[in-house]
């Protein structure tokens, strides 16, 4: 996938396959009451994950003016610990390198970011290979199990030097955790890393949110014939053994103050199958299974994806499909999504970027989306229904602001909370009540 590798490969989410660009299908998406159901209203709920380049590659005036563009209005930005744009931060024990996270923090801090720190990945020395070297073909490789109290040790230096982050997000989609042995997740192994990592986080502070287990939900298209899954619907279903590896985690971790997933609307045997909207109810589908275990935590959603690699929409399409996944997010009940930025160090194409890359100031639709559900649709909002409306059109209300989303490449006309509005072919309207 875009920026991030999966280590094992029968549980790689796969972008590869064809889009069909079908009407959308009506499905029964039921509406919480409010925004971030499980979370306090001080709860970071959307934003975006720096991904290798950032707001800082580029030409001075430019990334000025992209700086500018997302300090306007302050979203969640998350960061690696290594890899995605910075170093090793101990090539070699108790010799930190922290120059380049250091970097990030600050970029995150001078655009009003609210900042999230992801602990990933570890440190050569701890998976195995030699002291002072770094071999990123190995970046996804998980610590030896020897050295999982050295990782803990890692994480907590860490929260001491940034005093200022309060979430962590332990790991990142459960790489190197996969058995190919007994073909599914290591949630063992996996559990016992995060227990030491939370111990330590909450040595440094006891306020500290710590979350896991950033397991990704990988799923397959409704054609599938393989193994029943507990969650599954007109998209697809979702790979059993993730939600395994989940209820695993929730039965044998130490504590957690949110729950953590990332996912794709695109299958792993067939590629999209549906059209792009409907394949976006896997995401409201994982969000209440997730709430539905019991235990009260937030969802968060660390990463999500809509389209295949290498997709080319134009910009207006990538802006509905986006928006519209935002939109499952907030009536499903998760408390925050990270949209994953591809973004690329030199110019050129640069689909689902949330900036022009390389230079120029331009911003995309996307950016300014996040801020807008950020400021509209902050945790605690009350939504409301406005009535129904065309199959092809979503919308998403509060008490003030709604926003509207054609789902078909043709113009609409539709009649929506007592208004007659207008919609050009993917067009997403942001609308005063």
């Amino acid at each position: 996938m875009v920026g991030v590798l999966v280590a094992a490969v029968l549980s790689a989410v796969s972008r590869n396959g064809s889009s069909r660009a079908e009407a959308p299908q009506a499905v029964d998406r039921p509406v919480v009451g409010r925004v971030g159901v499980d979370a306090p209203k001080s709860w970071p709920a959307w934003g975006f994950t720096h991904t290798r380049y950032s707001a800082g590659a580029g030409e001075p005036g430019a990334t000025d003016s992209v700086r500018h563009s997302i300090s306007r209005q302050p979203v969640v930005q998350a960061q690696a610990i290594m890899g995605w744009g910075v170093d090793n931060p101990e090539p070699a024990r108790d010799q930190y390198n922290f120059g380049s996270l250091d970097q990030r923090m600050n970029l995150i801090r001078q655009t009003n970011g609210i900042p999230v720190i992801t602990l990933c990945c570890a440190p050569d020395w701890m998976k195995g290979g030699p002291q002072g070297e770094t071999d990123w073909t190995h970046l996804e490789d998980a610590p030896h199990p020897k050295y999982y109290d050295e990782f803990a040790e890692l994480a907590a230096v860490v929260a001491r030097r940034y005093p200022d982050v309060r979430y962590y997000a332990v790991w990142n989609e459960f790489k190197g955790f996969f058995d190919e042995n007994r073909n599914r997740w290591d949630a063992e192994g996996y559990t016992q890393l995060y227990n030491k990592v939370y111990t330590a986080l909450k040595a440094v502070n006891r306020h500290i949110k710590v979350g896991g287990p950033y397991v990704p939900m990988n799923g397959y298209s409704p054609e599938w014939q393989g193994p029943p899954s507990a969650v599954r619907g007109p998209w697809g279903s979702v790979d059993q053994r993730a939600l395994n590896a989940v209820d695993y985690w929730l039965k044998h971790k130490k504590g957690a103050d949110f729950v953590v997933v990332d996912g794709s609307t695109v299958s792993e045997d067939r590629g999209l199958r549906t059209d792009e909207f409907t394949a976006l109810g896997k995401f409201s589908a994982v969000t209440r299974w997730l709430r539905g275990r019991g235990q009260g935590l937030p969802v968060w959603w660390a990463e999500w994806y809509v389209a295949p690699e290498h997709t080319t929409w134009p910009e207006r399409r990538w802006d509905a499909v986006n928006t519209a996944a935002m939109m499952e997010f907030a009536r499903s009940g998760a408390a925050t999504a990270l949209y994953w930025n591809p973004q690329r160090g030199s110019p050129g194409n640069c689909a689902g970027c949330l900036w022009s890359p390389g230079h120029g100031s331009t911003v995309s639709p996307s950016l300014g989306m996040l801020q807008r559900f950020a400021q509209w649709f902050p945790p605690g909002t009350k939504l409301v229904d406005v009535g129904p409306t065309p199959s092809s059109v979503r919308v998403l209300a509060q008490k003030r602001h709604m926003v509207v989303v054609n789902t078909r490449d043709e113009p609409t006309t539709a009649t929506i909370d007592g208004k007659r509005i207008r919609l050009g072919g993917y067009k997403v309207r942001w609308v005063d009540r």
